[in-house]
């Protein structure tokens, strides 16, 4: 009797992103052999996160769900979970809430990030699972990988990349993936 062999699983993606230094607001993302530039907080990376300090957080996050404007963009291919955005949808950034760093509706009674939005940063979001699980008030909320504006500017503590850059990272994603921001002072760990 022939045993069919099995179809080998698919190795999760990890994505890795380095700075020059920790004030940075600008580093590279590379998985797969491909690298593109992406934008940072406007304060660097650090690894005690805080929220409204502005930093990317030094860390491991696995990428959760993904977020998209289906009036703007294609339904992406990826093997994470997808949505699309709605007008009403919100991630609360209030600490001291009971849904603090979670996705929220708007209106929405404590301080919330319109994930909806105008200027076509968020048309593609990505959630991490930075302060998840479990969730401590005040260490920060809504880290995404997203869209980066013309020029890379800065951003809140995310970590964006061209559209189509991210598209192309979300066909390599599935669950499992994991987002490395990493101190390039530290030596590197073997995993």
């Amino acid at each position: 009797m022939k045993h069919k062999r099995a179809k080998p699983v698919p190795k999760a993606a990890t994505m890795r992103v380095l700075a020059r230094s920790p004030a940075a607001t600008r580093g590279q993302l590379t998985w797969g052999g491909i690298s593109v530039a992406c934008a940072l907080g406007a304060t660097g990376y650090r690894a005690r996160k805080r929220e409204g300090d502005r930093a990317t957080p030094i860390g491991r996050w696995r990428l959760r769900e993904v977020f998209y404007r289906a009036d703007r963009i294609p339904r992406p291919r990826t093997g994470l979970p997808v949505r699309p955005l709605k007008p009403w949808d919100g991630w609360c950034d209030a600490i001291g809430d009971g849904n603090y760093n979670r996705w929220v509706r708007h209106p929405y009674r404590a301080s919330a990030e319109k994930l909806w939005r105008s200027d076509r940063l968020y048309d593609l979001i990505v959630t991490l699972d930075h302060n998840a699980c479990p969730r401590i008030q005040g260490l920060g909320s809504a880290i995404f990988m997203h869209v980066a504006g013309v020029g890379y500017p800065a951003t809140a503590g995310c970590v964006a990349v061209e559209r189509p850059h991210l598209m192309r990272l979300l066909a390599a994603a599935r669950r499992g993936s994991v987002l490395i921001v990493a101190d390039r002072r530290r030596k590197r760990r073997p995993e």
